[in-house]
């Protein structure tokens, strides 16, 4: 994934940009970056640090006395470098993106096949999104009709930071599949994708941009360069899984959504007579505690932590390219507490089940502690589809997906015909796949929340809502 934070003030503002990207280090463990305007020299100052071992902080730290200026931003990628710097007929300007390009070499090859144009390739050979996105944008006579022209040619989707010596230029992506919140203080304001990053620092709400529109922000005020559609596709996902429990999207809280979301996952079993009999239910740290709390409140059993995850020296999702060392990193984060698990019938939420590559591991840490029994619920239904509109998954294909692979696994290729009918628990295909997942995990039992659950938990109207990874419909 990835989070942008800027700012635009009368005063120094550095350690706002600081702090509010910091904020956001929760959406990308790969790079992040700052720049900064200063307009007594009239110079942009720009850093980019490797986040992927040490947190964005502790890299940006000893930088901070390099920078100054009066507006700025910053964002976390869990991809690409950035911010970049752009000279072109539009000026100089600095660039910082959010999103997925998956036509990225077919527009190469239609705007950029002639010997004048050259990309900076990346280690991967992969060309830099933000770069793309730039140079699409310098095809136009003004940064607005760039945008608009970028943002409908590429094939995924694109929010666009952009900082010029005039002020921040900000853009939601054409089908606002993430947000972007505007906030304000005596000062001036901000821009941001977590809303709670600029409320710690003493901005108050102001505005959420439409989808595809654009503004512009300055010290002074914002105003709409290009008006919001009325069509909207925001991620359902950011609420199950990856927005952080203080900030709300579209006047949604997420730490409420995840409570109510749990509640009616018990309400929904109680009703069907299928809650299991167990000692206590749990979550599976971080983001799965809300969705117990939830479910534990509603169904009457207490709610416990068998075990915690270590964040002294785990703080943030390290994730090796190793998978070896990424199972070794999972058991270690995980901190029994033999008293809550011995003897005992566990029920554990997790936000989601993705690819199951940790599931096992979990389930056999706690049989290996003592446990007598575990019954496994997901705060979603099973994912189907890796997502194509948003960078928040590292797979790319649908069949690294422990939901996609276990009909294989159960009916060939056929099964793949009847995806829909596997993701309800009511259908006799539907019972298939949670029993062999069941087995194959050794799970007592095992639960997913259904779509219809998932969209009353959010509670905007349910054609707003991206479901893509869910029933492959964006």
């Amino acid at each position: 994934m990835g989070g942008f934070f800027g700012t635009i003030s009368k005063r120094e503002c550095v350690l706002d940009i600081f702090f509010g990207v910091d904020y956001h280090s929760h959406l990308g463990t790969k790079r992040g970056g700052m720049v900064v305007y200063d307009a007594d020299s009239g110079k942009f100052q720009r850093q980019i640090h490797n986040i992927e071992n040490t947190p964005f902080r502790t890299k940006f730290e000893k930088d901070l006395h390099d920078f100054h200026g009066c507006s700025g931003i910053g964002c976390i990628s869990d991809t690409d470098p950035q911010p970049l710097l752009v000279r072109s007929h539009l000026g100089l300007y600095a660039i910082s993106t959010v999103g997925i390009i998956n036509n990225a070499e077919e527009l190469v090859d239609t705007y950029f096949s002639d010997h004048g144009h050259q990309f900076m390739a990346m280690s991967s050979g992969n060309v830099n999104s933000s770069e793309l996105t730039a140079a699409l944008i310098n095809q136009k006579d003004s940064l607005v009709e760039g945008i608009l022209h970028a943002q409908e040619v590429i094939q995924g989707s694109m929010t666009i930071l952009l900082l010029t010596k005039d002020g921040i230029i900000a853009a939601r992506d054409k089908m606002g599949r993430l947000p972007v919140l505007l906030g304000k203080n005596e000062e001036g304001y901000c821009v941001s994708f977590e809303s709670f990053a600029y409320t710690k620092l003493g901005y108050v709400d102001t505005y959420e941009l439409g989808p595809h529109e654009i503004v512009r922000i300055t010290a002074d005020g914002f105003e709409t360069l290009s008006p919001a559609s009325q069509e909207m596709k925001i991620c359902g996902f950011l609420w199950t899984y990856y927005g952080y429990p203080n900030s709300n999207y579209e006047g949604k809280n997420v730490e409420v959504m995840r409570y109510r979301n749990g509640e009616i996952m018990a309400r929904d079993e109680i009703a069907r007579d299928s809650l299991p009999e167990v000692d206590m239910v749990a979550g599976v740290p971080d983001s799965g505690i809300p969705h117990a709390i939830g479910y534990a409140n509603r169904s009457g059993k207490p709610f416990a932590r068998p075990f915690i995850k270590y964040t002294p020296t785990w703080p943030r999702s390290f994730t090796p390219s190793d998978q070896k060392v990424r199972n070794q990193v999972a058991k270690m984060k995980q901190i029994p507490v033999p008293e809550l698990i011995e003897g005992k019938k566990l029920l554990f939420v997790d936000d989601s089940i993705v690819r199951g590559t940790q599931l096992r591991e979990t389930v056999n840490f706690l049989y290996e502690s003592g446990a007598k029994e575990v019954h496994m619920r997901s705060a979603c239904p099973p994912i189907m589809y890796a997502c194509k509109y948003l960078n928040f998954s590292r797979g790319n294909s649908d069949m690294e997906l422990l939901a996609r692979r276990t009909i294989q696994e159960l009916e060939g290729d056929e099964g793949q015909l009847h995806i829909e009918e596997y993701a309800d628990a009511s259908s006799e295909r539907g019972q298939c796949l949670l029993k062999r997942i069941c087995e194959e995990f050794g799970f007592d039992s095992l639960g997913y929340q259904s779509l219809d659950g998932v969209l009353e938990a959010i509670g905007i109207d349910k054609d707003k809502i991206c479901t893509y990874c869910w029933n492959g419909k964006g």
